[in-house]
């Protein structure tokens, strides 16, 4: 199984800088069987059915990016070098890791400045990345980096333009609760409170899990046989009410819907030992493509994804990849629009 097996031409007019508004009118593709439909977000209720269970990714996504500043005194007096943070993972010991750019401007023990006086100080670094300790911690920290901080867009968004204010309510889902996330579990921006409150009236069942979505998400895949892939590890959870609901819904016969390729990948990797989902805790490295047996997941509603990354090797895993050569080809004749902010899909094997 080669990369190339995942390859295809996206015109660049197709990626999207900026989502749909109001959300739910995102046009939405609809693949079941052999048929395809276009249709917008608003109109999902229409392809489904009562005792339908969508599992809904709750991660909060943290305004990750920070510039600052690196300040040095010398004989020749104090020199200053801008620097980029993006926090990556918090640690145990209240530090963070990052990617710091240039990380070779900063030495272990100095500190980088931040507006609205945020400081933190580089305690080591490995990997290509830093360790940061900065001054304030808990609530002080929270509300000090969600004014100081910008949303970590995706790489292919934020070569087009920074990210601003409107991102931050954009690049987040309106049901977000837990903090933790650095990039957006995108298939659920398209939802507002109004669309989650149709299909509840309709019959269909909602339940939270939790994995909060790393920046290794848009780490490229680099070995040609992909089968010898590395996958990155997430922090994820599965509540025991979300595993009871996706246990009634199976035995009631109704569909277990993940929104978005991070709930199908935390319920599968719960469902993994036992075939079934029970209350789970814990990092989650689990790699989805072609010949995976499916636990839990009938059907899957996600965005339109990166050439040669591993989601387009899930989505293949799910629909077969002659399947979704099909309907990525129609997608880009139909002028979807593709990645974080783009167009959905409602793929049902």
């Amino acid at each position: 199984m080669k990369l190339s097996d995942f390859d295809f031409d996206l015109p660049d007019a197709l990626i999207a800088t900026r989502p749909a508004t109001p959300r739910t009118s995102a046009r939405l593709l609809v693949a079941s069987g052999d048929r395809i439909t276009d249709a917008q977000v608003h109109d999902l209720g229409t392809y489904l059915r009562a005792g339908d269970l969508l599992v809904l990714n709750d991660t909060k996504v943290i305004p990750a990016r920070l510039s600052g500043t690196r300040k040095r005194d010398s004989a020749q007096g104090q020199t200053k070098a801008r620097i980029e943070v993006t926090l990556l993972e918090p640690a145990a010991d209240g530090t963070w890791s990052a990617l710091i750019k240039p990380l070779k401007k900063v030495r272990i023990g100095e500190t980088i400045e931040f507006p609205l006086g945020l400081t933190a100080t580089l305690t080591g670094t490995g990997d290509g990345q830093g360790q940061l300790q900065f001054n304030l911690s808990g609530d002080d920290f929270d509300h000090a980096l969600a004014a100081a901080g910008a949303m970590p867009l995706p790489p292919y968004i934020a070569a087009k333009r920074p990210a601003d204010e409107r991102d931050k309510t954009d690049y987040q889902t309106v049901f977000a609760r837990n903090v933790g996330a650095v990039a957006a579990p995108t298939a659920s921006l398209h939802f507002d409170q109004a669309l989650l409150a149709q299909l509840q009236d309709m019959g269909v069942r909602l339940t939270y899990v939790t994995l909060h979505v790393g920046a290794g998400t848009f780490l490229p895949v680099k070995v040609d046989d992909v089968t010898t892939h590395k996958m990155h590890a997430e922090w994820g959870q599965v509540s025991a009410e979300a595993a009871a609901a996706i246990a009634q819904t199976k035995t009631a016969g109704g569909r277990v819907i993940p929104v978005g390729t991070t709930a199908l990948r935390l319920i599968e990797s719960a469902a993994r030992e036992t075939g079934s989902v029970a209350q789970w805790q814990g990092d989650t490295d689990i790699f989805i493509y072609p010949g995976f047996a499916f636990r839990v997941t009938d059907a899957l509603m996600t965005n339109f994804h990166l050439p040669r990354s591993t989601l387009m090797m899930l989505v293949s895993a799910l629909m077969g990849q002659d399947r979704i050569a099909r309907i990525y080809e129609h997608a880009i004749s139909q002028g979807y629009r593709f990645f974080s902010y783009g167009d959905s899909s409602l793929l049902i094997p």
